[in-house]
């Protein structure tokens, strides 16, 4: 009797092993890796934020409080792009990486050879993308610390929510991976889904400047909610509706990682 793809996820420490070989492999690369990583969003940093800093100056931003408060652009933008370096590094590890294991190299059928699930494999490839995307958005931060962006002891409390972050992100981009033939498929992930977001999210401009319409779309998206979270703990507040914010990443992570499961079942069976 076929099991319907859409059951409840078989998890187990099974997938631990497979975590495990996962960071044994990268360790050979995690100097190039990490470069690679930064690099980008330190460049974003340093030509928007002092270069387009210089000229913007002081940006209003609604605090954690309600209340309104002016903060320097520049720190306005790494509050932001501190975001989008977790999306980012999450979703390029469980798409490319993760393809070239299912697909090219057909690790996760050798592994299936061994009494390990591919709900295990699936689930340890998320957490993985997640552990990458916290690996380079803490370098980010010693980075933005040692600029002296901000020092307020409440980033500290910016990692946990940079793992979740990383950890919604990864699931979606399971998604995508699931369906891709190829790599050239991820094009599509980038240009229609990632790259809107970075700009709908009030990474680079605040969300009031949005029209009406296009700020009750922006206000759902995970991008945006990891941004209302991460803010204000920059800026030594606390967020405004932390909750809301948190449910509403959590059930993306939720949702995609039981459909990446399901249509990645799907994929195995044919």
């Amino acid at each position: 009797m076929n099991v319907s793809i859409w059951k409840t996820p078989q998890l187990s420490l099974r997938f631990w092993p497979v975590f495990q070989r996962n960071l044994l492999v990268w360790r050979k690369l995690a100097i190039p890796s990490l470069v690679g990583n930064i690099a980008e969003p330190l460049m974003w940093l340093v030509a928007f934020g002092y270069g387009l800093g210089a000229l913007v100056g002081q940006v209003t931003v609604t605090g954690g409080t309600g209340g309104s408060t002016q903060v320097p652009y520049i720190l306005f933008l790494a509050s932001g792009s501190i975001c989008m370096s977790a999306m980012n590094a999450a979703s390029f590890e469980a798409l490319y990486s993760a393809f070239s294991r299912m697909h090219v190299q057909k690790t996760w059928d050798s592994i299936m050879n061994a009494p390990v699930q591919l709900d295990d494999i699936v689930l340890a490839e998320m957490l993985w993308a997640a552990f990458k995307a916290l690996f380079t958005v803490t370098a980010i931060l010693l980075v933005m610390l040692a600029l002296g962006i901000s020092h307020s002891p409440k980033l500290l409390l910016a990692w946990p929510v940079l793992l979740g972050v990383g950890i919604t992100f990864s699931c979606l981009a399971l998604v995508f991976n699931a369906l891709a033939k190829g790599y050239d498929f991820f094009t599509y992930y980038f240009t229609l889904f990632l790259t809107p977001m970075m700009f709908l999210s009030g990474i680079f401009f605040p969300l009031e400047q949005l029209p009406p319409l296009v700020r009750v779309i922006a206000v759902w998206l995970p991008l945006s909610n990891a941004v209302e979270l991460v803010r204000p703990l920059f800026m030594d507040q606390w967020p405004s509706q932390p909750w809301r914010h948190v449910l509403v990443l959590a059930v993306y992570a939720v949702a995609g990682f039981w459909l990446a499961l399901a249509l990645t079942r799907r994929r195995f069976r044919g």
